[in-house]
C-alpha cells in the first residue's frame, strides 16, 4: 500500500502523506516513495510541488521512525541516511517546494519544513526540533538548514527545549510565511502556487540554485569539522542517546 498520495495538474505537483497509522512517520519507505515521486515530477518538469499530510491528518509528520535509528554506537544521521536524502532532494528540486501545514510538525519533520521553500500554515500548526528528548546528536548541516532561515536565539530554544512553537509565533519568527485559517488554507497554498507557475521556471530555477549555494557557503576548516564531529560522537556512543532511544520505545519519560 502506498503512503504517499500524489497528483500534478496545472504543471503543480502533491506529495501527500498517508500514513495516518503511524502519523505520517517519515520511514525509509515513505521517503523511497517521496523521493521516486519528486524525480517523476523533475522529468515532467514541474514548476511547484506542494508537501502536505492528506486530509484529515492532525499531525503534518511526526519526524524520523525513531526505530530505524540505530541503538547506539553508531551515527543516527548518516550522509545516506534517507531523511538527509530527502532533505538534499528538496533543497535541490528545481523548482519551488511549499510546504503546506495543518497539524504538528515534530522532529525530523520540522528539519523538513526548514529544508522546503515556503511555508503556510493554518491555526492548528505547531513546529518542534526534539532530538534533545532522545539524546540525539544532531549534525551540522541540519543545524544549518534552521539557522539559515530562523534568528540564533530561536533556534537555540528549538533545539534546547525540544518544545514545540505554535501558529501565531511560527509566523512571527519567520518559520511560517504565510498563516491563514484552516478553511482558507488549500485556497492560499493554491494561489501561490499558481502564482509561482505563471512565472519564469527558468528564472526560479536559477534564484533557488543560487539561493541554495549562497546560504551554504559557510567556510569551515578540517580540524573544526571534525571537532564537531567529534562533539556528536561522543553523545551517539554515550549514555544519553542509550536512555534516550530506550526510552521511548519503551514509552517512558527518559531519565539522563
Amino acid at each position: 500500500m502506498s503512503l504517499i498520495q500524489v497528483s500534478l495538474n496545472e504543471h503543480i505537483g502533491v506529495i501527500a502523506f498517508d500514513h495516518d497509522d503511524k502519523r505520517n512517520a517519515l520511514s525509509a519507505e515513505l521517503i523511497a516513495e517521496t523521493l521516486e515521486t519528486l524525480d517523476r515530477f523533475k522529468a515532467e518538469r514541474a514548476r511547484v510541488v506542494i508537501l502536505r499530510a492528506i486530509k484529515g491528518s492532525n499531525v503534518w509528520s511526526s519526524g524520523h521512525s525513531v526505530d530505524e535509528l540505530p541503538k547506539a554506537d553508531i551515527d543516527p544521521l548518516p550522509y545516506d541516511d534517507p531523511l538527509e536524502q530527502l532533505l538534499r532532494a528538496v533543497k535541490r528540486f528545481p523548482a519551488p517546494v511549499i510546504a503546506m501545514v495543518h497539524g504538528s510538525v515534530w522532529g525530523g519533520a520540522c528539519d523538513l519544513i526548514m529544508a522546503c521553500d515556503l511555508v503556510i500554515a493554518d491555526e492548528t500548526s505547531s513546529f518542534a526540533i526534539t532530538p534533545a528528548k532522545i539524546g540525539l546528536p544532531y549534525n551540522s548541516v541540519g543545524i544549518l538548514n534552521f539557522m539559515s532561515r530562523l534568528p540564533l536565539a530561536i533556534v537555540k530554544e528549538m533545539f534546547f527545549t525540544a518544545q514545540p512553537i505554535g501558529a501565531d509565533r511560527a509566523e512571527r519568527v519567520g518559520i511560517v510565511n504565510r498563516l491563514t485559517s484552516t478553511a482558507a488554507l488549500e485556497t492560499e497554498v493554491w494561489e501561490m502556487a499558481r502564482t509561482i507557475a505563471s512565472r519564469s521556471p527558468a528564472a526560479i530555477a536559477a534564484f533557488k540554485e543560487a539561493m541554495r549555494a549562497l546560504a551554504g557557503a559557510v567556510p569551515i576548516d578540517p580540524e573544526k569539522y571534525e571537532y564537531l564531529q567529534g562533539l556528536r560522537r561522543n553523545v551517539y556512543f554515550g549514555p544519553d542517546y542509550r536512555e534516550g532511544i530506550a526510552a521511548f520505545l519503551e514509552k517512558r519519560p527518559a531519565k539522563f
